[in-house]
């Protein structure tokens, strides 16, 4: 037991002394930026879902 109380404060003190936390504003610009980039990946991949879709109902039409 005296192992895991041990594990517990060293994990403390290297959290609240040794993590070198960003700033609220880094953060929130770091939140912003995974937004834009996620908004943009999901409609990079609709186009292309919506393209192959449109070619492929095209080639059925050709060939059905």
């Amino acid at each position: 037991m005296n192992k895991v109380i041990q594990f517990i404060k060293e994990s403390y003190t290297e959290m609240t002394d040794n993590v070198s936390w960003m700033s609220y504003k880094e953060a929130q610009d770091s939140s912003i930026l995974v937004l834009v980039a996620s908004v943009v990946f999901a409609l990079v991949i609709g186009v292309a879902d919506w393209a192959i879709n449109f070619g492929l109902d095209k080639l059925y039409q050709v060939l059905g």
